[in-house]
């Protein structure tokens, strides 16, 4: 159990990527805050699946692109668990479109909901890392951010806002033991891909030199691998898994 004795923070975690990577720093043994903002019974769900491993789970409601409601959940965290040694910003959303036709409001929408609450979860979580000269901050950031995609300016620059955060952050808190690193997935089977038409993700996947879509599980992984002892000297790094679609 590397995890065991941590308490980790999950935004976005009631569904999709966020939801497979709780329940592996769960079985892993970490204690896990559940973070959503819609689907409490998903949510609910994820924490059950969690303690009948073992581990210990809570949920909390909480739109992290808010800077408040990001640090009551912070706060509700270390207050639950008396700690917090591992966040992963995986909160995330699209509002595709091309540029000629997209509105500010979903411009706005995409960079606070995917940068804004990087910035919010991250600056409430290095307060307590600080002082307890530990911790690990793991932001699912995407090859979109890496490599650009048309019809997502919105998207890919909130993206590759949160990459550059991470290499800015990981250099200001080192000295401190705490490490923050990312990880870019490419195509992965959620329920946001799964709604996309047959023709669309055919043409997604040929693009994919080990042609095949990911599964969230893989990112599940990776984020675990970064939160424990074993990644302590990885810092500063973007983890990208998407099957060979981005090659630098």
């Amino acid at each position: 159990m590397p995890l065991e004795g941590k308490v980790a923070v999950v935004t976005g975690s009631s569904r999709g990527i966020g939801r497979s990577i709780a329940l592996e720093l769960g079985q892993n043994g970490a204690s896990v805050v559940i973070n959503y903002n819609q689907n409490e019974e998903a949510a609910k769900e994820v924490a059950a699946k969690i303690i009948s491993t073992g581990s210990k789970a809570k949920i909390f409601k909480a739109d992290v692109s808010k800077f408040n409601e990001a640090q009551d959940l912070i706060q509700y965290a270390i207050k639950e668990f008396e700690d917090l040694h591992i966040l992963v910003n995986n909160a995330g959303t699209t509002r595709d479109g091309l540029i000629m036709t997209m509105s500010e409001r979903d411009w706005d929408f995409v960079i606070e909901t995917n940068l804004k609450s990087t910035f919010n979860c991250s600056r409430a979580a290095v307060r307590h890392m600080l002082r307890r000269r530990y911790g690990r901050i793991i932001t699912i950031t995407s090859v979109s951010g890496q490599m650009g995609n048309a019809g997502q300016t919105n998207y890919s620059a909130s993206k590759a806002g949160q990459i550059g955060f991470t290499k800015a952050l990981a250099r200001e808190v080192a000295s401190r033991n705490i490490t923050v690193n990312a990880v870019a997935p490419g195509f992965i089977e959620t329920d946001l891909t799964g709604s996309l038409p047959e023709d669309l993700k055919a043409e997604l996947t040929d693009l994919i030199p080990l042609g095949r879509v990911g599964k969230p599980e893989e990112i599940a992984k990776a984020v675990a691998y970064l939160a424990s002892d074993d990644a302590a000297y990885m810092t500063g790094h973007v983890l990208t898994l998407d099957g060979g679609m981005a090659m630098f």
